[in-house]
């Protein structure tokens, strides 16, 4: 089974190909970036999956950014294309999740915990955040703690 370092880099050569151009160069940066982390350090080494996930969450929240950004500067051309890399980036990621089962996880977790009230919000992060393992932003999973907890 390739990995998905190879499976990027295999899309790379596809995308030359094609002639895609924003696949191309969206590909071209997060390959940058994945090089970038693993000479990072004291010694080289080979990102495994849950490092490279890491770093495919942080190029794609690069391109959320960005897109926000270049929108409130009025330059909707330059958020468009913010939008189209991070939808290339988003297919190398775990799927989202949806609020339903976000829902569910928070509420899971707060039984689980036997946690009640807002000051209880980190026991209840803490159990969430393993679950939830990248396919749910941050913000999205802290929000639903705190509503349920409010509640």
């Amino acid at each position: 089974m390739a990995t998905t370092e190879q499976t990027l880099r295999e899309d790379l050569e596809s995308a030359i190909r094609a002639r895609d151009e924003v696949r191309l160069a969206t590909l071209r940066m997060v390959l940058a970036a994945v090089q970038k982390e693993q000479v990072a350090g004291e010694v080289a080494r080979q990102l495994e999956g849950d490092e490279l996930q890491a770093v495919l969450r942080r190029e794609a929240k690069k391109r959320r950014e960005a897109a926000t950004a270049f929108e409130e500067a009025g330059r909707p051309d330059r958020a468009e294309r913010e939008r189209a890399e991070l939808a290339v980036v988003e297919g190398y990621l775990p799927a989202q999740l949806d609020d339903e089962e976000l829902a569910a996880l928070v509420a899971a977790a707060i039984a689980e915990t036997g946690a009640e009230g807002p000051r209880a919000m980190g026991q209840v992060m803490k159990v969430v955040t393993g679950s939830v393992a990248g396919r749910a932003d941050g913000r999205r999973v802290s929000a639903e703690v705190r509503r349920q907890l409010a509640g």
